[in-house]
This record gives structure tokens, sequence and C-alpha cells, in this order.
């Protein structure tokens, strides 16, 4: 009772028994929860799984759950077995064997559901079948892991993307599912409060937080990083507070029974944290991250270490020339600007005392109260009075300050000090091709503003672009970072505004800005269904709702920048940097209610367009101090007669009235749900892309083509299940043509090639696959792509017995190149690195273009070696055929003629007399290069396939049909264990 003395009404009291009650519960399911995880049963458990699935040792088992398949209507009471790859699920029961294997990168949906039957189950979709998973005992716990497995699997997978700096997950033989349960906290932690990516949670620590503005204290959590201590109240809405390690100068802890801890940081400021049950504990740790040693020496030196450094940093701020030399820039060109391009092209006027100034002073003045009562800078406190400040609207001249405090980017920027400087050095004067598209680009970035019609504007927006490129070559640059970095350089210094081009980018819009802008497609379906929870009415009107789809793409890529006047888009900027991604489902949810009747009537998507278009014209800020020569006009339509003007900040309020109750863990849960769909459905489109064009160069059926594709793109996966650094991994690269983006090295090739090859009984597998990988990596990478591959079954399938004799013969032709067993690469030219040569691209294509059909008088000639080796491969594809020994008669029979033939035509050319001779020595001829030394003898293309058609076996045999629909059935059912036997 003496806890709950410090509460002022019952209404707290009552939240802190529940938030109580609850964590005594996840107490009690933990520890349940370790009796559960025994290690035997755990080791038998992953027996069984080796046992049933046989699937290859390297598979890791995460964890396993008793459960409920359903096949159809009918239940079967099994295992469901999540490894690190795939989904596993046995069952038998009254002698009926049931086994599902799914691979996570197979799955288009992942939800939970509940109809009449099943009152909650999980619903997998996967090669268009539903499967569903119910009475499972912690079917949450189950469904996140599944979640994490299967985000997990798209990130490694898909994007390519390294673990290095998560230990838990850089080893996919190492997963684990404590791993994964760390990670998704971890990343929850650096969401919610903007921290930098090599942030983990290392501790979670209950507590209550001494609010002073509000004059009680509130309970909460604190979270501790390796750089961070983060307190969030038990909502989460109520305050939230971010204390860099880097700003604590003591901690002190209480002597008394409330285990308290005190924590002073820079400003003369206090944060008191009761009723922590390891307070010692976790006052030394914070001590050890900040360097404090306990004695009050220490905080004395530290106290005359800090006014050194005060005293530097007053003397450069007043004399700003001798920064220049501090850092060591030699070249004045090269100096990044210091202010915010809003200050030298619109300086505020202190004298101007007209209404929208006034106006202008008193947002100031709130936001100035605000900071004395919850502080200011890092340390401040989030509350709810500062999101309702920021929907009144941002004052010009804070406007800078607090994106970067509420981003987090002034957290990137202060632990990385000259780094952007540097950055700017290296890439001034380089040439990519990010270089080329920035400065084409560059004079579009808001045009109509003074700042970017002058040399200090673009040469602010080319140096963040240009760094920013350099920093995250994966990105590189993708079209509307120039729109969204030029007004971030109108209110933000520029080395700023690159860390706030580096938030956004890799924080607060992940996947956004890359080739495939997934995190946007993400976005928009997540539109989609905030569409149809909150707007019925328009939904019932609407059936296609993918038309706000297309339409909103460019409101999620800008931030509402490109459609709407600059004055009135930097409201929403601000609330995109307080509440992220949400603000902007919110403000366009708004916007489609506010023109709901408008857009029920329309007849087509053009009018709708024209709707929104003529509505986005009408948005105005009346409360801008801007003057009309920094304003922007209308990017659409300039007649309003349809509409009458709609204030932004009006707009904005009404956003967060109507649709501020989704909160951002509804956002994420949409999110993850929408992802696999999304990835799934570009993957479809790219496979519809490759193999339309690959079948204008074979034979094979459209639904041939179709599982050839799948198989090749597994057996890519399957070259990276197990390790981080295959060659394809290794080598992708994501600005790369639709056909390259699946590749095999010569490991994985020979296995699916064995697993494809027509000739079933075919000995020395090794050796013919290696031939034939040579012969197909025209480019000697070490790779070869989806094309290649079919071009090369395509002969040996369809090809005819002339076609197919060729593609054997030229199997055996220099260069004989010693390839990698290991699939490793050894050679790899460097791509998407340097400038792109489009000349030397247009050359080779009309190359392609013009390059004649091979005859087979184009062929060399075959020497004694490469013949024997021929003949040999020509055993080998016989062997076990129902006509072997006829095959292998003729074979010798073909050979020996050939040798008989060599032999005759070396007597022709012998010298039959003296006199010849003597001729013959007095009148040298020229020694004929078709033709090999006398020591050696060789044949032609021609003389073995004339050889060849007069053997019927022979002939017959290259003509037999193949049954290709069986071949690509069985290698479908045979690929995963014939990779698990060949690792």
């Amino acid at each position: 009772m003496r806890t709950l003395s410090v509460f002022d009404s019952s209404e707290d009291i009552t939240s802190f028994v529940q938030g109580k009650i609850r964590g005594l519960i996840a107490e009690e399911g933990k520890t349940s929860h370790v009796l559960e995880d025994d290690p035997e049963k755990f080791r038998e458990a992953y027996l069984r799984f080796q046992n049933w699935f046989a699937l290859p040792p390297e598979e890791k088992l995460v964890t396993y759950y008793a459960c409920t398949y359903w096949r159809g209507k009918v239940p079967c009471q099994g295992w469901l077995y999540l490894s690190t790859n795939f989904l596993c699920f046995y069952s038998y029961m009254l002698g009926a064997e049931v086994k599902l294997v799914i691979s996570w990168d197979e799955i288009w949906r992942l939800e939970k559901t509940s109809n009449v039957i099943l009152t909650e189950s999980i619903h997998v979709v996967a090669h268009g079948e539903d499967h569903y998973f119910s009475m499972l005992l912690r079917l949450s716990e189950t469904f996140v892991i599944m979640e994490q497995l299967a985000d997990y699997s798209i990130k490694r997978l898909f994007d390519k993307e390294a673990f290095e700096i998560q230990r838990a997950l850089s080893d996919p033989m190492q997963i684990t599912k404590r791993g994964l349960e760390a990670h998704a906290k971890s990343e929850q932690f650096r969401t919610f409060f903007r921290l930098p990516k090599e942030e983990n949670l290392l501790e979670v620590h209950e507590s209550f937080l001494w609010v002073p503005f509000s004059h009680f204290n509130t309970l909460g959590k604190i979270c501790l990083s390796e750089s961070y201590l983060c307190f969030a109240s038990q909502d989460g809405s109520q305050c939230h507070i971010i204390i860099p390690m880097r700003e604590v100068v003591n901690v002190d802890k209480s002597d008394g029974g409330s285990r308290a801890l005190t924590v002073y940081v820079r400003g003369k400021r206090a944060l008191r944290f009761t009723e922590i049950r390891d307070y010692q504990r976790l006052a030394t740790t914070i001590r050890g991250r900040c360097g404090i040693s306990a004695s009050p020496q220490h905080a004395a030196s530290s106290e005359v270490i800090r006014g050194e450094c005060q005293s530097l940093i007053n003397h450069f701020e007043d004399n700003p020339e001798d920064v220049t030399l501090m850092v060591g820039q030699k070249d004045s060109s090269k100096a990044v600007s210091t202010e915010a391009l809003m200050t030298v092209f619109h300086p505020q006027d202190v004298e101007n005392l007209d209404p929208k100034m006034l106006k202008e002073k008193m947002k100031e003045q709130s936001w100035n109260i605000h900071f004395s009562e919850y502080g200011r800078g890092t340390s401040m406190f989030f509350t709810r009075k500062t999101r309702d400040l920021i929907v009144r609207g941002v004052p010009e001249s804070l406007r800078g300050e607090l994106w970067l405090l509420f981003s987090g980017a002034i957290n990137d920027m202060a632990t990385h000090p000259g780094y952007y400087t540097e950055l700017v050095e290296q890439s001034l004067g380089t040439s990519t091709l990010a270089t080329d598209e920035i400065e084409r680009d560059l004079h579009r970035s808001l045009p109509e503003h003074p700042a970017f019609q002058s040399d200090t504007g673009i040469s602010a927006l080319r140096r963040v672009l240009t760094a920013y490129a350099s920093r995250n070559p994966k990105i590189g640059y993708c079209q509307a970072m120039n729109i969204l970095t030029s007004v971030l350089l109108l209110y933000a210094k520029e080395e700023e505004a690159f860390w706030l081009l580096v938030a956004v980018c890799e924080r607060m819009l992940p996947d956004y800005f890359n080739r495939r802008i997934i995190g946007a497609l993400v976005d928009q379906a997540v539109f989609e269904d905030l569409i149809r929870e909150n707007l019925p009415q328009l939904v019932e009107n609407m059936t296609d709702l993918s038309f706000f789809s297309s339409v909103s793409l460019s409101w999620f890529l800008t931030l509402f920048i490109s459609v709407l006047p600059i004055e009135s888009a930097v409201n929403v900027v601000d609330c995109f940097f307080y509440d992220g991604i949400k603000a902007i489902l919110q403000l366009g949810l708004a916007v489609l209610d506010y023109n709901m009747e408008a857009l029920i009537s329309c007849h087509d998507d053009a009018e709708a367009v024209t709707i929104l278009n003529k509505f986005f014209d009408s948005v105005t800020n009346k409360d801008s101090p801007l003057p009309p020569t920094v304003q922007q006009a209308p990017v659409g339509n300039n007649n309003k007669s349809d509409h009458s003007n709609v204030d932004i900040n009006e707009l904005i309020r009404e956003a967060y009235e109507k649709y501020g109750n989704i909160r951002s863990e509804e956002v994420e849960s949409f999110r993850k749900r929408n992802k696999l769909l999304v990835i799934q459905t570009l993957e479809d489109t790219t496979k519809q892309n490759v193999t339309r064009v690959v079948s204008q160069e074979v034979k094979f059926t459209p639904s041939q083509l179709d599982e050839l594709y799948n198989l090749f793109k597994r057996q890519h996966f399957l070259s990276c299940y197990w390790t981080m650094k295959s060659p394809a991994l290794l080598h992708h690269d994501p600005s790369l043509a639709y056909l390259e983006q699946y590749q095999l090295g010569f490991q994985q090739f020979s296995l699916l090639f064995s697993l494809l090859e027509p000739w079933a009984f075919c000995a020395n597998k090794s050796t013919l696959s290696k031939w034939l990988f040579r012969l197909i990596d025209e480019n000697q990478d070490g790779l070869v792509n989806f094309k290649e591959f079919c071009c090369a079954l395509d002969n040996l399938y369809c090809g005819s017995f002339t076609n197919k004799l060729k593609f054997l013969f030229k199997l055996h032709l220099p260069p004989d190149l010693d390839l990698p067993e290991d699939g490793v690469i050894q050679k790899s030219p460097e791509r998407g690195r340097g400038k792109v040569d489009l000349q030397a691209y247009l050359k080779q294509w009309q190359s392609e273009i013009l390059r004649k059909e091979e005859t087979i008088k184009d062929l060399p000639r075959i020497n004694q070696a490469q013949f024997i080796h021929f003949s040999k491969t020509l055993y080998n594809i016989f062997h076990g055929d129902p006509e072997e020994e006829t095959l292998y008669r003729a074979v010798a029979h073909v050979t020996s003629l050939l040798l008989r033939m060599e032999e005759v035509g070396r007597k022709l050319q012998e010298p039959s007399s003296p006199t010849a001779t003597a001729t013959k020595s007095e009148t040298p001829s020229p020694p004929d290069p078709e033709r090999p030394p006398a020591a050696d003898w060789s044949f032609s293309f021609e003389q073995v396939l004339a050889s060849l058609l007069n053997e019927p076996a022979v002939v017959g045999f290259f003509e037999r049909q193949v049954n290709i629909q069986l071949k690509l059935t069985q290698a479908h059912m045979a690929q995963l264990k014939l990779t698990g036997n060949g690792k």
C-alpha cells in the first residue's frame, strides 16, 4: 500500500495494478516456458525432425509445437516444426501419414484468422494453397516466431541483406528462438525511440519516473542499450525520454528503501527513477557505460574537462574561420554550407509586425514555454503536449532543430563528427551511375524556389546526395530523394540535412528508396487496409482500391511534398518526423474523407485523379510567414473554382482527430502482413518478364518454362540457405536486369543439371556438367543466369540431331578452363560500381543483333586428345541404355572410320617420288593453319557428323523424345534431397 500512496487518482491506481498483474502473468509464462524447454526433449524432437523430413543436416531447428493441421475440413493432430528455412508439419494417425514442407521464401501470406469452425488459427498461403494450423497452446508466440523467420528469410534471400551487426542472426546455422526474440525486441526498441541501427536492447527495468511538469510518478520501463538510457511510460503515449550516455554526468543511488536512482545530465537536469528491483546493478551498469567513477574527485575532474570543452566550443562559435582550419579543409570550394537555405534566402525581419509574423512569434513563445517545462535537446520529454504543438504548426526558426531531434538524426551527427565532411571530400569529382542521375535531377528539385535557382542551393544539394550515394551504394540515388533533400536543406544546415536523409532512408522509411521501392508498396497495401477499416462508404462504392495505391505512391515517396505547395508540405513533414509513417497514412485518409462524395460520383480513374489534384491545389497555409516569392505555385490545375481553400493546419488537425487512434504497433503489424504479399507479387512479375524473354529463344512451353524458373530460383536459394558467403550472395547486384537477379555458381549448377539432363543413365556426370558450365558461362564470371541455362537445356532436349551433336562437339573445344569445384568465383567483373559506358553497351547490343547464326563450317577442328574425350562422353551418355551394346559398336565403328580417313588423307599428302620431293623443297608452301602438325591428327565437325549420320542407332538415340514434364516433376521432388546429399 505504500507504493499506491504515490498516486493521486483511482484511475492511476487501477492502471498500475492492472500492469502489475499483466507483468506477473508474463513472468509466470516465462517460468513455465523455461521448464518446458528441456534440452533432452529438444534433441529428441530434432532427431525426429531430421528423420521425418530428410533435410540436410545443416538445417537448424528453431522450435516446435503440437498443433492441428487442417486438410480441407479434416483435422490432423501432429507436430509443427519451425526451422531456419522451412515450415514443416508431420502427422501419423490411423495409418495415414501427413507430411508438409514449405520454405519461408515461398510463403505469400501469413496471418492469424478465426471463423465458425476454427476459433483461432494461423493461415499460411504458399504455392496458391491455403494451410491452417490451430489448437496451438501458445498461438500468439508461434505466430510471432513464424513472422520473424519469414521476415529473416526475405531480408537474407530476396534483399541479400547481411546481419554482421546482429550476431544472433549473422550465421543461419546458429539461429535460435532466443536470438530471434532478442532481435525483434531490439528492432522494436530502435523504432520507438528512433535510435541508430547499431543499438541493441540490453536490459529492461520496470520503474517509476518523477515527471516534474505533472508533479507525479509515472509507471514505465527503463530500456538500456549500448549508448542510450530510455524511458517510456506504460502505454508509451503519456511520455517518453531518450538520454544519450554521452550526456550523463553522474548517477546517484539512494540509501533508503525506495530503490531509487538519480541520473544527472548536462544542462543541470536530473531524472529520478524509483522502485527499481535491481537498482544497484543498474547504477553500476550506467556508470560503466558512461565512464563515470563513483568518487567525487572524478566528478569534479569531469566538470573541469566539460568546462574546457565548452570554452573551446564558445571560441569556435565566435571565430567560425578557425573551424575551417581545425578540420583541415584546404579547398574552400569543398566547404559545406553552415546555414539553412531559408535563413539565407528568406531571413526573418524582426521588425515586421504583420499578423502572420505575430502568430509566428506566438508559436515560438509556446515552444519556448514547452522547452522550459519539458527540457530542450536530446533529453527532452516527449508528451501529448508535444504532439499538440506539432499539429498546430512548428515555427520556421525551430523547424530544423525539431526535425533533428524527433528523427534521431541529432544522435547520429553527434556520434560521427567529421564523417560528412570526409564523405564530401571522397565523393566529389567521382563519376558513377548515381552521380549522373543526381546531376540530371538537380535542377528539377523545387525549381520555383529561389534557393534552387542559385549555385548555393544546387551545390549543397549535389554534395548531400553524392555523399549519401557514397555512404550507401546499395541505395545510391533514387528519384524523390532530390525533392526530399531540397526541403531538408531549406530548414537544416547541410550536414544536418545529410543526417536527416540518413534517418529517413535507413530508419523511418525502410526499403523506400531502392530499385523496387518495396517499402512504399508495402505502405500502399497498409493504406488500402486502413481505407477498408475507416472509410467503408468509399469501399462500398469503389470496389477496386488499387487506384488509391497508384495515385498515392507520390504521397508516400515525397511525404506529400510533390503534390502540396511547399509552405503547406513542410507542416506534413513536421508531423512525419514526430509520428513517422502513421502521420502520412492519417493525412491520406483525411484527404480521401474530405473528397468522399466527389470520389464516389466519379465515372473513371482519370476523373478521380483530377478531383484530387484540384483539392491539393486548393490547400494553403494561412499562417505561413513566407513571402510569395518563396511560396510554391500549385503543381496541378490552377482553376480553383470547384474548391474553396483548405487550410493545411485544419486538415492535419482533422486527420489527428478522426484517425489519431491508429497505433504505430497496428501499422507495423499491417506492414509485416503485407510485405510477404508485395515481395511475392514482385517476384511473380519478375518471373513473367524473364520467361517472356527466354520463351522467344527456346522451344519449351510456358508451363515448362515456369517450372524450370521455379527450380532454378530454388537452387539459387539453396546455395544461400546455410551460408552467408555463397557466390550468389556475395556478388548480388540489385541494379542488374531481371535475368541476372538469380544466378548459379558451378556447384549449384552441377546439382541442378544432374536432375534435368536428358540422358538418365549418363555416367561421369560431373565432367560433363563442368564442360557444359564452361561453355555457357560466356563472360567467365563463374555464374550462369536463367537464360543461359534454358538455352543449353533447350539444345539438349529439343534440338535436332545436328544441333545436339554440335553442342556436344563444342563442349570439348578449347580453352580447357580449370573451373572451381567449390563454386567460388575465379573472375568476377565489378558491376554497378563505376560509370556505365552507354556507348559500349549500345555497341555490344548492336553486335548481338547483327551476329549471324553459327554454322558447322565455323567450328574449329577437334584434336586428338579432344576427340578421345568426345568419344568417352558418347560412351558415358549411352551407358545403361537398352541399346547400349549397339551404340558402343556404332561409336567404335565411327572412330575407326575417321582414323582410317585421316590416315588416307595423310598418305595422299606425302611425296610419291624424288622429283616431287625436290620440287616441294625448292618451292615451300605455307603451312595450312586449319590442319594440325604431322605428328598429330584432327577432325572437323563435318567429318564427325557425316560419319555418325550413317549410324541409325546413334541418330535414333539423339532424336528420341524425352518426357520433359516427367523430368521436371522428378527434379522438383528430388531437388532438396540431392542438395542435402551433395553438400
